[in-house]
């Protein structure tokens, strides 16, 4: 009966940890971060205390819940951290966190040196334990710096192969550096207290269920808040976080730069410096890319008969409409004019062709003139290697298969290259 209480108690207490150090994160702006980065300070003596002289006994062994589900919580809220902020802002806990424990053992030497008196009968501090719970606190934020490196450098690894998986590889990352954790921590607990092997395993396999239900509550939550990350680093591992800093600070400029005044997506520059470094990549990475140009029908008219600021309201509606209609993974750029263009990374010519075919419909269905009448567009679609292996040579072939599309009545997707089987239709349907 024990057991099955303390079971349910150490997952409601990991669920409590996580809910309330997330709302503390996630409202950062609103109360500021300095709230967040208290409470994980503030908990970290407490995380200590319990791992040192706490143990519980669950199915799997006899555990801390100090150490298993506050101080792994901890670890993860470090990497949640930089998830949503960046290096800079990771390092200034881990420092504080490492010199305010060398302080606090500093203080406790200088206060052993006092005369001590009794302020009630039995009333004596006991400065032995204090002494050792400096060297615990020392050497779990040593491991915790040592942790929160590992942690950040790993989950910027896995992206090369789990790009898009960020649930998987905070799981991953967690398994792994938690691992690391026991492992140290172990070690002094039995120097300091001789804890016997079995603490070890049970508190390893408590720290892997932390995982798993951290991991499962930050799938939720960015499931209920759609948030997120790169470059990867080669600089020296102590130097990770000027590092990683730097290239958080390069991204957010970039992000901000090379956008079309007019419609917020991409401009044309922009297209000229990712489209060929996207297309190498997925040339390197035998993956297939594709490109498409869509081009508004008789955009010139709209302009003469409605004037050029009701135009730039439909390039507008039609930039939007497409933004939100092309893949997360997707980059829109705005070529010129009433051009737009699209590079859809791990899509093959078929998956371009009917998500042209989509954004088609949706576009004729949803975007009218003042006068209520349809917008209708062109598409023409190129893939890689078929249509090429460069920027350029796409380009070219989406843009011959647009030309086809104009002269071919308008409102047309043209995307049947000379490489594939001639029986199948030119181009889908117009619906």
């Amino acid at each position: 009966m024990a057991v099955t209480v303390n079971m349910a108690l150490f997952v409601a207490e990991a669920i409590v940890y996580f809910c309330l150090m997330m709302t503390l994160l996630h409202f950062r702006h609103r109360i500021g971060l300095g709230v967040f980065l208290t409470a994980l300070g503030v908990m970290h003596f407490v995380e200590t205390y319990l791992a040192a002289v706490f143990y519980v006994t669950l199915p799997f062994g006899v555990v801390s819940p100090g150490s298993s589900v506050f101080f792994a919580g901890k670890l993860m809220m470090i990497l949640m951290l930089y998830i949503k902020e960046d290096a800079s802002t990771v390092r200034q806990p881990i420092y504080g966190l490492f010199l305010g424990n060398l302080v606090t053992l500093a203080v406790a030497q200088l206060l052993m040196l006092h005369p001590e008196v009794a302020a009630a009968t039995g009333q004596l501090a006991d400065m032995g334990f204090l002494s050792e719970m400096g060297v615990l606190m020392v050497w779990g934020t040593a491991l915790l710096y040592l942790d929160s490196l590992g942690v950040i450098l790993f989950y910027e690894r896995l992206r090369k192969y789990l790009p898009r998986q960020t649930v998987l590889r905070f799981a991953i990352c967690g398994v792994v550096l938690l691992t690391f954790d026991q492992v140290g921590f172990y070690a002094l607990l039995s120097y300091l207290y001789d804890a016997p092997v079995s603490v070890f395993w049970g508190g390893w396999k408590a720290k892997m269920l932390a995982a798993a239900i951290y991991s499962a509550l930050f799938a939720l939550y960015q499931l209920a808040f759609r948030g997120h990350n790169g470059v990867l680093s080669r600089r020296p591992l102590g130097d990770v976080f000027s590092d990683l800093t730097f290239r958080e600070r390069y991204e957010d400029l970039l992000s901000r730069t090379g956008r079309d005044t007019l419609t917020g997506v991409f401009d044309r520059s922009r297209l000229e410096i990712e489209a060929p470094r996207l297309i190498r990549e997925a040339m390197r990475n035998d993956q297939p890319i594709s490109l498409t140009i869509i081009d508004v029908d008789h955009f010139k008219s709209i302009n003469d008969r409605f004037g050029h600021m009701h135009g730039d309201d439909m390039l507008r509606a039609i930039a939007a409409c497409l933004q939100e209609n092309i893949r997360p993974v997707d980059h829109l750029f705005r070529y010129g004019g009433e051009e737009f263009v699209i590079l859809q990374p791990d899509a093959t010519h078929g998956d371009a062709m009917i998500i042209g075919e989509q954004l088609r419909m949706i576009v004729s269905a949803t975007i009218r003139t003042r006068e209520d009448e349809a917008i209708t567009v062109c598409l023409g679609v190129a893939s890689a290697p078929g249509d090429g292996s460069s920027f350029n040579g796409l380009l070219a072939s989406a843009d011959s298969r647009l030309y086809q599309a104009k002269h071919a009545g308008r409102n047309i997707v043209f995307g049947q290259p000379s490489w594939m089987e001639t029986s199948g239709s030119e181009a889908l349907p117009d619906m």
